[in-house]
């Protein structure tokens, strides 16, 4: 196994974990903010009031977006199976 071969592995790896993470992270935030927003706007400062709503919009985003995940897992492990099976021969 060569270091162009491995860097190329990482580069996939991560770069593909981070396709996956940006939408829901991105939910995260955005839900997060106008949290943030409503708790200016109303002078509540409950912790709970920041968790929960972040929480239930991750939760939803991962299963609306769990077939797309599945589809890029499936796709990333499928090409280094085969990009192993290359090098081994």
């Amino acid at each position: 196994m060569t270091e162009e071969l491995v860097i190329e592995v990482l580069k996939d790896v991560f770069f593909t974990t981070f396709l996956i993470l940006l939408p829901i992270l991105g939910v995260a935030l955005i839900v997060g903010i106008f949290v943030s927003i409503f708790q200016a706007a109303t002078s509540i400062q409950e912790m709970t009031l920041t968790f929960v709503p972040k929480l239930a919009a991750t939760v939803i985003a991962i299963i609306f977006l769990l077939p797309w995940i599945i589809d890029k897992m499936v796709a990333i492990t499928t090409k280094m199976f085969t990009m192993f099976q290359n090098v081994l021969r």
